[in-house]
């Protein structure tokens, strides 16, 4: 498994080839970004946008969080780091597209569903319950209709309906729905199968999630 001294190691290489070969884009980048994407993402370590989408720095602005949630829109006090994430994307970046990629095996949707942190104490499981609440309607819908079973088939319904959680709460933000009214941004469920490498994609009509 990697440490950090590993990591040292890569980050040589990459002097010495990713950034050294792309010089002139860094460059570019080093007076600003402007990717046209931005990504919802989990914070397990299997899941990284950037490598399952191929990108190059600068293409896409990333958010990661358990279970790859956004939060209703909210004005009260606190610290709302993904709304603020958000607002930089939609409103400074102006990215046209916000992808939500949910994920196979994803251990926050397994502890919505399975509420084994639900009496944790912060520090012990407690901050982990009370983020992953935000699954409570997703957990709903799966256990209403899978009931009692609790094998990788309802894991994945629960996996796939927190994406459409995320995309509804993106939707309560002023900004997000109006320019996707006005056709300025776009938004897309996303499912990566760790098992497979297969992305589905969200069909919000039907509410299916199919390969891309």
């Amino acid at each position: 498994m990697t440490d950090f001294a590993d990591m040292i190691t890569g980050y040589r290489r990459f002097r010495t080839t990713g950034w050294s070969q792309q010089r002139e884009r860094w460059d570019e980048l080093s007076e600003g970004q402007s990717p046209k994407v931005m990504v919802i993402a989990c914070s397990d370590s299997r899941v990284d946008p950037a490598q399952i989408f191929d990108t190059s720095p600068g293409e896409i602005f990333v958010v990661r969080n358990v279970a790859a949630l956004v939060p209703p829109f909210e004005t009260n006090p606190g610290w709302h780091g993904v709304s603020a994430a958000l607002e930089f994307a939609v409103q400074v970046l102006k990215v046209g597209e916000i992808v939500v990629m949910g994920h196979g095996k994803c251990g926050g949707c397994k502890a919505a569903l399975s509420q084994d942190l639900k009496d944790a104490p912060p520090g012990e499981g407690g901050f982990i319950h009370n983020w992953i609440e935000l699954l409570d309607d997703a957990r709903d819908v799966v256990v209403e209709q899978y009931g009692e079973q609790r094998d990788r088939d309802v894991e994945r319904a629960m996996e796939q309906e927190g994406v459409k959680v995320s995309l509804k709460n993106l939707r309560s933000f002023p900004c997000v729905r109006a320019k996707e009214k006005s056709g300025e941004l776009k938004l897309v469920g996303s499912f990566f199968a760790i098992s497979d490498g297969q992305l589905h994609i969200l069909n919000e009509e039907s509410g299916a999630f199919a390969p891309a």
